[in-house]
């Protein structure tokens, strides 16, 4: 085999473990070009205030017979009126602004043979066309990192007039103070949009959650997977998307498929939550033991017209009425697997396997094990987003019943099949909802709040979109 064979066959190699051993996300943010021209419009009103404070050097010099200082240099206002932000694909993104003015003022200082005099002036700053390359990473934590990689400022008209005596010396060499205020005004701005990127914008990206805590059981991986995405047309954030026990962390068994992130840009931001994300979920609840519920006496509503004690089965159990008569009895509810809901165009659809298990509850406090049902249904969710938070509701379908196990000999589960359909949506679904309602953290930046809220379902995951608005500090 010749060495250009080698090279081609080791370059496949390559290439196939790079694409064997790539991360698939299971959560990805996509902002569109809208959301970054929203960003870039909030962007530059920081830079303004940013460059209308801009700290010039005193200079001084000599033309001829002629010495000269300048100090106390201002800037009173400093516009961009017209800008415009572009995704470079695997570099980040360019900004670029055009026709941007300054106006600026100060002191001068002229020595002239035996002549001495000052006076102020007034320099306008015109044309002025700066572009800024940013470029996108992540650092060891997975969170998202941005910097200056290039900026280049160029200023086309700059006009000084002078008022004081002797302001006509200055008027005959006003084209080399033109020249050293360009220069100076050229490396400044520079200086000033890398710092403005280090101390606010890399300052606000800092802000967005890598991890987001969710009880204090469980909290969601937000960490990037790869370093921001530029394409022509978005930015993307490929994230873990992963919930995870907090006393305890393990490896899910199983990997996040990819997503066919559709090309909608009608809104700034799209969130992608994969199948994998939800289900990551249920792994973390299931092993925290947090899917155990307990139903009690006190939880059946008034209206049921029923109490929750042995005599409510005696009818159908007679057994039951024999051996524990007339006592209290509560229901344990548990997972015996962690739920798996699947995600399609028509919705996020599940089939959970519930055990319930019934005791009865004697005069010394102590349980005693009576039977224990399991339960399967349809299960459809609602999803929607408030106040920066995933929101859901359950809806359970016709449940299905089947005896597991029995202290209290056999009986047709059909008998008792009116009464777990009322304690499953009157007791045990408002309680799994009520949970659902306080939602969890999406991951957004501070001050970031979101409207227009869009939701769709696709094919393996759930696609949310919605226009952002920045909440300024104060």
């Amino acid at each position: 085999m010749g060495m250009q064979s080698v090279a081609v066959a080791c370059g496949a190699l390559t290439l196939c473990l790079a694409l064997t051993t790539a991360t698939n996300p299971g959560f990805v943010v996509r902002i569109t070009q809208a959301g970054l021209d929203y960003a870039q419009q909030q962007g530059i009103a920081i830079l303004e205030k940013e460059l209308a404070q801009l700290k010039l050097p005193d200079f001084s010099g000599k033309s001829g017979k002629v010495r000269y200082s300048f100090s106390s240099l201002r800037i009173p206002s400093f516009r961009l009126p017209y800008s415009r932000i572009t995704p470079i694909p695997n570099v980040g993104l360019q900004v670029s602004i055009s026709n941007a003015f300054a106006e600026l003022d100060g002191d001068w200082r002229v020595k002239f043979l035996f002549i001495k005099g000052h006076g102020s002036f007034n320099v306008k700053v015109q044309n002025v066309n700066i572009k800024i390359i940013l470029r996108l990473g992540s650092d060891t934590t997975g969170r998202p990192t941005i910097s200056t990689s290039d900026c280049t400022a160029t200023i086309s008209n700059v006009r000084v007039r002078f008022s004081g005596k002797l302001a006509w010396l200055y008027n005959l060499f006003h084209r080399i103070i033109e020249r050293k205020l360009r220069k100076a005004l050229e490396s400044k701005v520079c200086e000033n949009v890398a710092r403005s990127v280090q101390n606010e914008l890399q300052k606000q990206v800092r802000t967005l959650p890598v991890t987001a805590r969710i009880d204090d059981k469980i909290g969601i991986d937000y960490s990037l997977v790869a370093p921001p995405r530029a394409t022509t047309q978005s930015l993307d954030l490929d994230m873990k998307g992963e919930f995870y026990s907090l006393a305890h962390r393990s490896p899910v068994p199983f990997s996040p498929l990819p997503l066919a992130f559709p090309s909608d840009h009608e809104r700034m931001v799209y969130f992608g939550a994969s199948s994998y994300f939800f289900n990551t979920a249920g792994i973390a609840y299931h092993e925290a033991g947090a899917l155990v519920f307990e139903i009690t006496e006190a939880m059946i509503p008034e209206e049921a017209g029923f109490s929750l004690d042995t005599s409510l089965f005696s009818a159908f159990i007679p057994q039951l009425e024999e051996m524990y008569p007339n006592m209290p009895m509560k229901f344990r509810v548990s997972t015996p697997t962690a739920p798996f809901l699947t995600i399609g165009e028509g919705g996020i659809s599940f089939q959970p396997i519930v055990d319930i298990q019934a005791y009865a509850i004697l005069p010394n406090s102590r349980l005693a094990p009576l039977f224990l049902l399991s339960l399967t249904g349809n299960v459809s969710a609602v999803i929607n987003v408030r106040s920066g938070r995933i929101v859901g509701s359950l809806d359970v379908g016709r449940i299905r019943l089947s005896l597991k196990d029995s202290a209290v000999g056999t009986f047709q589960v059909h008998f008792v099949q009116s009464i777990m359909n009322y304690l499953t949506s009157s007791v045990l679904l408002p309680h799994l909802n009520a949970r659902l309602d306080e939602g969890f953290r999406l991951p957004l930046p501070d001050r970031i709040q979101l409207s227009n809220i869009l939701v769709r379902f696709h094919q393996n995951f759930l696609l949310l979109g919605a226009d952002v608005r920045f909440q300024p500090q104060g």
